[in-house]
């Protein structure tokens, strides 16, 4: 007996971004690695990709994030 069942259908409701096929999709069509969700809705997950650049960017912008002592210019807190 598996331990782990492929779920090959997604639950009523359940919407993905698919990054292979590059379109909404409801339940998971495609293998986890290549989308993102679960959204609650279509418009939601059509923005999946915006939603991704945004944090992308926070992060990059985050000072907490970067550590300023490969720069020589931080030390230890």
């Amino acid at each position: 007996m598996a331990l782990f069942k492929k779920r090959t259908a997604g639950k009523p409701g359940e919407w993905y971004y698919c990054l292979q096929h590059k379109k909404v999709e409801e339940g998971p069509e495609c293998p986890a690695k290549n989308r993102f969700g679960p959204y609650a809705s279509p418009e939601e997950a059509s923005h999946a990709m915006e939603k991704a650049q945004e944090r992308n960017e926070e992060w990059e912008t985050d000072p907490k994030w970067h550590d300023k002592s490969s720069t020589g210019e931080g030390g230890a807190a």
